[in-house]
């Protein structure tokens, strides 16, 4: 029997944010497959009993490899078991989703997906701002500031991301921020565009930072915490508290 893969998104770290959907899955889940940012207090919620495997992939660290994530899935869901694949923050939303998804449905594996929380959305309201706002950032972007190699990906819209207009939002990019922020002001985005490092969203360890694109990059240049981040830049961080 063929058993069931639930991809659970367990938002940016706080239990409270969890969707009831993803608590029932946790729950009754034989196996659950987590990242790194997905454990601590979340863990708490699967079932006694469930196998917990550890999958998380961190940058700078010895992880596991992503087609032995999307084996393990299948090599749990082919014995019968209802699996969580838990991930942080929206699972859609630079997670690897489609990989997995796309070996579970090769194997002939069905499976759902439990949407959740994104870090972008759980720092906005950390820092009390919105992502939009009529006549000045009437488009949100979000992008991810680092490939496979940890470097700038090829490719990224630069005009698009220098638009004072819109509100952008970086996912792992702390390490890049600095080049980024070099090329954007020699698009012509001013250095004194207002920015957002939230570090750690939603967890004890929550730290928000208010700067401009040119004193967060050469802040990273400088000196970078270990904590997960990510970075927001436009008109609509300037409201951020401190």
């Amino acid at each position: 029997m063929t058993g069931f893969v639930t991809f659970v998104s367990s938002g940016p770290g706080d239990p409270e944010l969890l969707t009831v959907k993803a608590v029932k899955a946790l729950a009754v889940a034989d196996a659950v497959l987590f990242d790194d940012l997905s454990s601590g207090p979340i863990l708490a919620l699967a079932r006694p009993g469930a196998d917990m495997v550890g999958v998380g992939k961190r940058a700078g660290r010895a992880s596991p490899k992503q087609d032995h994530v999307s084996r393990l899935l299948v090599d749990y869901a082919l014995t019968g078991a209802r699996v969580v694949r838990l991930k942080s923050g929206d699972s859609g939303i630079f997670g690897r989703l489609e990989e997995e998804l796309t070996a579970l449905r090769e194997a002939g594996v069905p499976c759902e997906i439990i949407p959740g929380v994104t870090a972008a959305s759980a720092a906005a309201a950390a820092a009390g701002i919105p992502l939009t706002r009529r006549q000045h950032s009437q488009r949100v972007q979000f992008i991810t500031a680092a490939d496979v190699t940890g470097e700038l990906p090829p490719g990224l819209n630069l005009d698009a991301l220098a638009d004072p207009m819109a509100t952008t939002v970086i996912y792992m990019g702390k390490r890049t921020f600095p080049a980024l922020a070099k090329l954007l002001i020699a698009r012509g985005l001013s250095p004194d565009t207002p920015a957002l490092l939230a570090e750690a969203v939603s967890t004890p360890e929550q730290k928000l930072y208010r700067t401009t694109i040119a004193a967060l990059a050469k802040s990273l240049g400088e000196d970078r915490s270990p904590l997960p981040g990510l970075i927001i830049f436009g008109s609509l961080a300037e409201g951020v508290a401190d």
